[in-house]
């Protein structure tokens, strides 16, 4: 389409282009989602042979700083969207001289800097931990007053990354030599009973949609298993959804965000903002009405959005590189099981904490479910005999599900 014929009430129809910026898995299930709505996809990143750019129209290879390239790509789409938040804002700027853009830049300049968000959050009067910016060793040492706490650079963090625990005023120094920026923040630790998030959309024209909150489970920094329905209160369910309509309208986000919250009891802090579909939200695929990733294509397309409401209960477990590395995986056993699903990102290589797919199971109860998404994984690794392996981790996860649930 020629940048004549390019809609200007923000309304692309089916049959339209959207242009990807970022190729990992999230562009990969987003693109997937459009292909079904009747979308092409054009994906544009620094990688070749991508997650996103196997399913996708067309693939373009570039970097995010050649202007040249990403205006030939805005020229060539609709509307562009992200899948990841360590874009340059510049980057956005360009495209967004030729082609829609969403979620747009004041939601990314603000959750791509860590700094940035928290006093984002606390100008919004948004409960959340407490925090102190730190631009030197001297800073640090003058913050310790938050210890225990952690130590994260301001920008490029996901999955622990340019993050380090401090226990005590000792490792202060040795923590801020490791960390190695010159701006971080330090957080004090939170005593929380669980982790949840809330997923939502929201389209152009305003209208807002949330999925209900979603029980999360952290190993190492990562997210190892989402369950839904969440184990949250109904009444503070209710206030995250309005909190995350607040972030949303305040950023005027137009697309899929992901907030990320702490429940202490009575109350709930938010921890992070992520402006994309989330990981959290992969099980809405097989769980709800309208997937996260069909939500992001209709909201930024500028159609209504789709029902959130929840089929059954449903749980996810994310496949990461040490669960597939020995030997060949043995997909078959985990799909043996009733109501588990596989996904795959199409990554070659298997490493450790990297996120090389998920697993979806779908049961009668969220103790099932979780018990299930656990099993499922085990049964993928190789080594011992089905039976036998079959045997011995529905042995452990009945031993965790009673732990946990009864």
């Amino acid at each position: 389409m020629s940048t004549a014929e390019k809609p200007k009430s923000g309304l692309v129809l089916p049959g339209g282009t959207i242009g990807m910026l970022g190729s990992g898995q999230l562009g990969r299930m987003t693109t997937i989602a459009a292909k079904y709505m009747g979308y092409r996809v054009h994906v544009f990143s620094p990688d070749k042979d991508s997650p996103a750019g196997q399913v996708a129209d067309v693939e373009i290879q570039g970097d995010y700083a050649d202007t040249g390239a990403l205006e030939a790509f805005a020229k060539q789409v609709d509307v562009v969207t992200l899948e990841f938040e360590n874009l340059p804002v510049a980057a956005l700027e360009t495209a967004g001289r030729h082609a829609l853009v969403h979620p747009g830049i004041a939601t990314l300049s603000k959750t791509q800097n860590r700094s940035l968000e928290k006093n984002f959050l606390k100008q919004q009067a948004i409960p959340t931990c407490q925090f102190q910016i730190v631009r030197s060793l001297q800073d640090l040492k003058l913050a310790q007053g938050l210890l225990p706490g952690i130590l994260k650079t301001t920008t490029d963090g996901y999955d622990g990354k340019g993050q380090i625990v401090i226990r005590d005023p000792a490792e202060i120094e040795s923590a801020w030599q490791s960390i190695q920026t010159s701006e971080a923040i330090l957080e004090s630790f939170v005593e929380f009973d669980f982790e949840f998030s809330v997923v939502a959309a929201r389209n152009s024209a305003g209208q807002f949609a949330a999925y209900p909150a979603i029980t999360n489970e952290h190993k190492n920094q990562i997210l190892d298993v989402s369950y839904s329905p969440s184990n949250l209160d109904a009444g503070l369910n209710d206030k995250a959804i309005e909190i995350t309509r607040d972030i949303m309208e305040a950023l005027d986000t137009i697309g899929v965000l992901c907030v990320e919250f702490f429940c202490c009891g009575d109350k709930i802090l938010v921890n992070e903002i992520a402006p994309r579909p989330h990981n959290s939200g992969h099980l809405t695929i097989e769980g709800h009405v309208t997937s996260q990733f069909e939500q992001q294509v209709r909201a930024v397309c500028g159609l209504p959005l789709g029902a959130t409401c929840q089929k059954q209960p449903v749980a996810m477990a994310n496949l990461l590189g040490q669960h597939l590395n020995d030997g060949q995986p043995h997909w078959d056993r985990a799909l043996s099981m009733p109501g588990v699903k596989v996904h795959l990102y199409g990554k070659a290589k298997a490493v450790a904490d990297r996120k090389m797919g998920h697993l979806v199971a779908l049961a009668e109860t969220n103790a099932q479910t979780r018990a299930d998404a656990l099993t499922a994984r085990e049964l993928i690794a190789a080594g011992e005999s089905a039976d036998a392996g079959d045997r011995a981790v529905r042995r452990n996860v009945s031993t965790i599900v009673k732990q946990l649930f009864l």
